[in-house]
């Protein structure tokens, strides 16, 4: 995509942003956990919200932020599986862009590092940090690249404690977020949020 057709677009959907309210947490699974009770930072970025330095981004290296995350002691103890959810709720359309869905990371991890999303079993989407994702455009991750001149877009990193394991085998299916949605009602124990930024600007 051309520069100019960029700004172009950017200064038609100038208004098509923040579709927070069709973000990932707010699907009916979470209808009993509406505020987030799970602590997430970035050791790599610092705490929510902060500015992704050009190395997180399409432009440079295209490097997922590490994360950790602690849950209280209720919810902690009955952790079977996590769940992490990156999308960008201020691209110019409807609903939320997901740039990484992972599924079955196991519940003594609370911790994740660029090296973990290096793929181990393409076949099985499967890498190697022991969790299991869900390919965009046959990749692991989408790194930010908002439009030019759209202004500051935000990066939505969403962790979800569950009480049961999904499916070993649609793990594996390459399920939709529509699907991996519908998976965890019932499931949900609480949630956290860390937000990471950025924009790309005409020079």
């Amino acid at each position: 995509m051309t520069a100019y057709l960029e700004v172009t677009l950017s200064w038609l959907f100038k208004n098509q942003k923040g579709r927070d309210a069709k973000s990932f947490y707010t699907n009916p699974a979470f209808e009993k956990h509406k505020e987030q009770t799970i602590e997430i930072t970035s050791p790599d970025c610092g705490p929510s919200p902060a500015a992704l330095s050009v190395e997180y981004t399409h432009d440079g290296a295209g490097k997922i932020p590490s994360l950790e995350w602690k849950a209280p002691a209720s919810i902690a103890a009955s952790v079977k599986e996590w769940l992490l959810v990156s999308e960008d709720p201020d691209a110019p359309l409807p609903t939320p862009i997901p740039h990484g869905i992972y599924m079955g990371i196991p519940p003594e991890k609370t911790r994740v590092d660029n090296s973990d999303f290096e793929v181990q079993d393409a076949s099985e989407c499967l890498v190697k940090g022991g969790f299991h994702y869900l390919p965009r455009r046959g990749k692991v991750y989408i790194p930010p690249r908002p439009l030019m001149n759209h202004g500051v877009h935000r990066y939505f990193f969403q962790i979800v404690a569950l009480s049961e394991p999904l499916d070993k085998q649609f793990l594996k299916s390459k399920p939709s977020r529509e699907q991996v949605a519908e998976a965890i009602k019932g499931k949900v124990l609480g949630w956290g949020l860390w937000v990471g930024s950025c924009e790309r600007k005409w020079s």
